[in-house]
């Protein structure tokens, strides 16, 4: 399935005709899919082919390795978590895969600086944790000029979204599917899911493999080009647009029996606001015919519980 794609330099070129344009494209794409391509998305070639050097030198490492960087008590938040530890919301079987994650870093005097654990230091890979901030920072950037266009799109103030986001509790998260050596229980290497975030940003990962739910029940590949981020809506800001805008179900599935040896490596941004912003719907997404669907949680609160459904808080 050739997901809608749109170009990001439209709406960065300052033609408010063009931003429109952009905006409309990026909001009918959500309405409908809850996925999109994005070309022109403004974090460099260079950048991307070092995140995924040092990403796979990292998860080359001795396990015992890897485990120094598991912290307990962190729900995962930061740092190294092994295989088999995550599991989709609804489901007992662990997804069959491990990941580091890497989160947003303080630099002013954020009062909410005093709920981020610190970001761990991977030593023997020294690049590795330099170009995690260095992409997280490109991600955030490209990531709140997609929240601009959403919010025109949803009739808001442009930057509706900016001090929500601004030294948000965004995650960066670098996942390794090792190669599979056995016959598997399973087809699926991560089961069916929905992310928890506003949106999700994904640079190309290295094997296919994902698949979205379409509205006819139909599990669909999705493909996008190599110059392309893929895109899509999270639950918190489904339930924030009260469904207008979709957080579409998908997966990752298994590669056929010849490419069993390749493992998979892929690098999604999720892109969450501070915890104290309201998710309640807003006013303009109700109606008679879209009466409100969920109840008003705080995005802090309604990480915390799914957190909890998916197995990485106790």
């Amino acid at each position: 399935m050739n997901i809608p794609v749109v170009d990001l330099a439209e709406f960065n070129s300052g033609d408010p005709q063009k931003k429109q344009h952009f905006a409309q494209q990026l909001g009918k794409a959500f309405e409908e899919t809850g996925f999109v391509a994005v070309k022109n998305h403004g974090i460099p070639d260079s950048l991307i082919a070092d995140l995924y050097q040092y990403v796979q030198k990292f998860f080359a490492l001795d396990l015992a390795s890897k485990e120094n960087y598991e912290i307990p008590g962190l729900a995962g938040q930061r740092g190294y978590t092994s295989f088999g530890q995550e599991h989709a919301k609804g489901f007992d079987a662990p997804d069959l895969k491990e990941f580091f994650q890497f989160g947003q870093e303080v630099l002013d005097d954020d009062p909410v600086k005093s709920e981020y654990p610190a970001n761990i230091t991977v030593t023997e890979v020294p690049e590795f944790t330099p170009t995690l901030l260095a992409a997280y920072r490109n991600f955030e950037k490209s990531g709140e000029a997609l929240l601009n266009a959403i919010a025109l799109y949803l009739g808001l103030d442009e930057h509706f979204f900016h001090n929500y986001v601004h030294n948000g509790n965004s995650i960066l998260r670098a996942i390794y599917y090792p190669p599979i050596t056995s016959e598997p229980k399973s087809a699926i290497r991560a089961e069916q899911h929905e992310d928890i975030n506003l949106i999700t940003l994904l640079v190309g990962a290295s094997a296919d493999g994902l698949e979205i739910l379409t509205k006819k029940n139909e599990w669909l590949p999705v493909t996008s080009l190599p110059d392309q981020i893929v895109v899509n809506v999270g639950d918190m800001l489904q339930r924030l647009t009260n469904n207008k805008l979709r957080s579409t179900t998908h997966r990752v599935v298994n590669p056929p029996r010849e490419k069993w040896a390749t493992p998979r490596f892929s690098i999604p941004f999720f892109l969450h606001p501070k915890s104290q912003m309201s998710l309640a719907s807003l006013e303009s997404c109700i109606d008679d015919a879209h009466p409100k669907m969920y109840e008003d949680y705080t995005a802090g609160q309604y990480l915390d519980e799914r957190l909890r459904e998916i197995g990485l808080k106790k």
